[in-house]
């Protein structure tokens, strides 16, 4: 109940759990059955998604400019940052809802152009049913992952690969999600145990390799700490955070 507490809670997720209701509803009314065959390709394309996101957006070059840091940093750099506070687990709407939309468009696009039949329910059944479905599995572990509670053998895994990208290399595993590690080992960005055994921690590795008294993290914190509930306390342990 914790768990499903803190998703409700967040404005991102109840549209996109909407989204899928409405998806699957609207599917199981009016739209051929043939297409729920196609809903694994949406959690497939998700599964991409996730990686490519995460791995060459959120983790972009800290922008020289505040404006833009700030964006990165509500987006993903403030997790690093201060990763056990839940308001910061999940992704923005302004993250989500131009996702969904333009996944929706372009596949509902490239259907259309390819002359296929039923172009509006192939995008139904690859976006806002299967892609989303996977968008919230992510969301979900995710969340478990950084949440102190007893585990799953799943979620332990998932937790173990996961602090690896927290706490050990954050070049390194950007998938989240089950199975997801997969993409990352064929792209070169996993990291195999034994190689984890002689693995140093990367300098100031809660903030992406910044100092943790960079400039533009402390304006990020004075901006975002009073919105997340993320105390003077804590924000002052993270400007002082030492190289291991």
């Amino acid at each position: 109940m914790q768990r499903l507490r803190i998703m409700a809670s967040h404005p991102a997720l109840a549209m996109m759990a909407l989204a899928w209701l409405c998806g699957v509803t609207a599917l199981s009314v009016a739209g051929p059955g043939w297409v729920w065959a196609l809903v694994p390709l949406g959690i497939g394309a998700q599964l991409l998604n996730e990686y490519n996101l995460h791995r060459f957006v959120f983790h972009l070059p800290p922008p020289r400019r505040q404006w833009a840091f700030d964006l990165l940093y509500r987006a993903h750099y403030g997790h690093h940052d201060f990763p056990t506070n839940t308001g910061l687990f999940f992704v923005p709407v302004w993250v989500a809802l131009p996702m969904l939309v333009g996944n929706f468009l372009l596949v509902w696009a490239i259907a259309a152009l390819a002359g296929l039949g039923d172009a509006i329910w192939i995008a139904v059944a690859i976006v806002p049913v299967g892609g989303v479905a996977m968008f919230m599995v992510y969301e979900w572990y995710h969340m478990t992952a950084h949440l102190n509670i007893p585990k799953s053998r799943l979620a332990a895994r998932v937790t173990r690969l996961h602090n690896q990208h927290h706490f050990r290399d954050f070049s390194k595993w950007f998938h989240v999600s089950p199975g997801g590690q997969v993409i990352d080992r064929a792209m070169g960005t996993d990291i195999d145990r034994e190689a984890l055994k002689h693995q140093q921690r990367i300098d100031f590795i809660r903030t992406l390799g910044l100092r943790p008294d960079d400039p533009r993290l402390v304006a990020a914190r004075a901006r975002f700490a009073p919105r997340f509930g993320i105390s003077g306390a804590e924000v002052a342990q993270a400007g002082n955070v030492k190289s291991p």
